[in-house]
């Protein structure tokens, strides 16, 4: 259902080298730039904006699709090997659904991020 999300970013390249890290265990990678960045499998469908000046971005919750489980896992190892903090390590969420297996991080603008596999294992 989605089709493309922005999150606003207080500096663009601390942010782009995070989420080059924590997307490519997942198949994204940088489709488009210079400007705001568009991050992909095929095309661009997620995009880092830069915040205006003296402006302070909103904390939004995105979550990534996972191929499977290992990916959740390298999602979350790349995230806390950039520095991220740990909201949620990966595990099943039984109360979303009983084969929900997510991880959750804070990106560098304290932005919730998500790893989500909903396959079994």
């Amino acid at each position: 259902m989605l089709d493309h999300f922005s999150v606003m970013v207080r500096d663009l390249p601390a942010s782009a080298a995070f989420y080059d890290a924590v997307l490519a265990p997942l198949g994204g990678r940088r489709i488009m730039e210079p400007g705001p960045i568009g991050y992909g499998v095929d095309r661009p469908d997620f995009w880092l904006v830069p915040a205006p000046e003296g402006g302070a971005p909103l904390e939004a919750h995105i979550a990534f699709t996972a191929p499977d489980r290992a990916a959740v896992q390298a999602f979350h190892d790349a995230a806390v090997a950039a520095g991220a903090e740990v909201l949620h390590a990966p595990r099943v969420w039984p109360e979303y659904h009983p084969t929900y297996y997510g991880a959750f991080v804070r990106d560098p603008d304290g932005n919730n991020v998500e790893a989500v596999c909903h396959r079994p294992a």
